[in-house]
Order: C-alpha cells, then sequence, then structure tokens
C-alpha cells in the first residue's frame, strides 16, 4: 500500500527503522522486529509464527520524531521528522510492511539535510521468504538502494541480492526475519522471559549483514488510555504492554580492548497486538524520540 507524500507535511511511512545520521543518511535498518534465537531462557524459537499465538494489527501509524539528549561531539544542533509505518497482512497470507522515514537535521555549523528513506517488505508465511526494496536519499539525490530475496530451507537461509550488485549469500537457519522476531519477542513478553538475544537479517544497508541484538523486556502495564478516551493512542485502550530495549551490535567492529559495542538501542512500549509507542533511538552521543501522532487500525483477515 502506497502512502502520498506532500511537499507540505513530509508524510512518511514506518517499520520500526532509522538512520546513522553521522554517515549522511539512513545506513542502518532500524527495526523493532527483527531476528534471532531466543538465549538460554526456557523458550523455544522454533516456528514463532505458529507458537507465539499472537495477532499483529493491521494498522498506519504515524510518529513525530525530535531530537532528544545531544553532546557536543555528535555535531547536531536540531532535527525534526516524520515517519510512518503501514502493516498489512495475516498469519496465513504473509505480512506486508511499507515505510518511509524523511528527517531534516542541522549541523552546529548552520548547514541543513533532509535523508529520505523508502522500504517495502513482505514476508511469507512461516518465513518462508523475505523479499525487500530500500531506497535512500539525500537531499532528493538516490545514494542507496538494495533490493533482494531471502529464503528458507531446512540447512540455511539464502540470500539473492538484486541491488546494489547481483549476488548470493547463505546465512544460518537460526537467523530470523523481521516478523519472526517480533513474535519472539511478543512470546517470550507473554511468558515472563525478560532477556532475549538474536541474530537479524533484515536487508538493511547493503544487503549483506548479519546483526546481532540483545532484547531487554520489562514488566508488563496497562495501556493508560480507556474506553472513550480520544487522541492517537485511542485505538490501544486497556490493552498491556510492555517496555523494550534491543541493542543492535555489528560482529565486525570492536573497540581496542575487543568490546563489542551497540551501533544503537532502541527503546519502546510495545503492545500484545504489535503495535509500539514512545520510540527513543540511543546513539550515544545523541538521540531521537518519536511520538505517536495518529493510528488508524485495519480490517483483521481470518485466516481460513
Amino acid at each position: 500500500m502506497a502512502i502520498p507524500m506532500t511537499p507540505e507535511k513530509n508524510e512518511v511511512e514506518f517499520m520500526y527503522r532509522a538512520s546513522l545520521f553521522r554517515s549522511g543518511g539512513p545506513s542502518r535498518g532500524f527495526s523493532i522486529v527483527a531476528a534471532g534465537m531466543l538465549c538460554a531462557t526456557g523458550v523455544s524459537t522454533g516456528p514463532v509464527w505458529a507458537q507465539a499465538g499472537q495477532t499483529l494489527a493491521p494498522h498506519r501509524a504515524v510518529y513525530e520524531m525530535k531530537l532528544g539528549d545531544t553532546e557536543e561531539q555528535s555535531g547536531i544542533a536540531g532535527l525534526n521528522g516524520r515517519m510512518v509505518y503501514d502493516f498489512s497482512g495475516s498469519a496465513c497470507e504473509g505480512y506486508s510492511v511499507n515505510f518511509r522515514f524523511v528527517t531534516q537535521f542541522q549541523n552546529q555549523d548552520g548547514g541543513s539535510q533532509i535523508t529520505d528513506m523508502q522500504t517495502t517488505s513482505f514476508e511469507e508465511p512461516e518465513a518462508e521468504s523475505y523479499q525487500f526494496l530500500s531506497k535512500t536519499y539525500v537531499d532528493q539525490k538516490l545514494v542507496e538502494e538494495t533490493r533482494g530475496t531471502a529464503t528458507a530451507d531446512a540447512r540455511k537461509k539464502t540470500v539473492e541480492l538484486k541491488q546494489p550488485s547481483e549476488k548470493s549469500l547463505d546465512i544460518s537457519p537460526e537467523v530470523l526475519f523481521p516478523t519472526e522476531h517480533l513474535l519472539s519477542i511478543m512470546k517470550a513478553a507473554e511468558e515472563g522471559v525478560r532477556f532475549v538475544a538474536a541474530d537479524i537479517y533484515d536487508g538493511a544497508e547493503t544487503g549483506e549483514k548479519v546483526y546481532a541484538t540483545t532484547t531487554v523486556i520489562g514488566a508488563e502495564n496497562k495501556s493508560q488510555e480507556t474506553a472513550g478516551d480520544e487522541g492517537p493512542a485511542a485505538p490501544l485502550a486497556d490493552m498491556r504492554y510492555w517496555p523494550v530495549t534491543v541493542a543492535y551490535f555489528d560482529p565486525g567492529s570492536d573497540d581496542a580492548t575487543g568490546e563489542v559495542m551497540p551501533v544503537y538501542q532502541l527503546s519502546f512500549w510495545l503492545y500484545e497486538n504489535g503495535i509500539s509507542r514512545h520510540l527513543k533511538l540511543d546513539y550515544g552521543d545523541f538521540s531521537i524520540k518519536g511520538e505517536m501522532s495518529s493510528l488508524e487500525l485495519y480490517d483483521v483477515t481470518d485466516c481460513p
């Protein structure tokens, strides 16, 4: 489903992704739904689509983004933007995501830049395959395009890239695609598991990297909205949610001591239907906060 943009609103679609602004554009995918295997906590990974018993709500959510805490060495003086995440499908027909993330940020010298990340993806039932297309524009100039398909069998997962170049690569069968990991986090939250370790593949950057993640899940809470309330989060009235923090690691990078540091951390409230609020992306010397400004729920398609 395409979401139109107008110059006046800079409206964008969002799928749980952000950017590394230091590099001049969103070079690393941001995904609340990630991938991986649950660590030794008594929770098996298995076919999580079947195990989780969760219903993901098809929806369209808009988030207003602004600069959070910042340190002088970040070089960032200001930031604003909008993300919109459009999620549709079902467990029996697969899930589609269309999103776009547009930001304008200013540096300490008075310069400014607009980044525009556009991504679409489709994940087949039981994560049999994952198709993705991602484009990044900086000041309306295309600077990065990634397109490919990842398929799974019992022994491995195979990625066939078309852009930025044609290439094939194999990844471990334990690496999860995005919706798989969202369901894994939701399942862990339901069972009271507080820590999830994951290796993920979402086609980010040039489509060749698998990222490690660790997820910390807080105590269950009840939505502050109640039936009859108005506002963007009104559809989430009386629902349960969990505060979640996901740290993303690049296994190929470490410091002089050999310690692997996270590329960034993503915090949010995860509701029992898979919708998220109160986003925070922490890059160390600066952070970005996202607040939901609108939420539209789509009709749910029941499986046969």
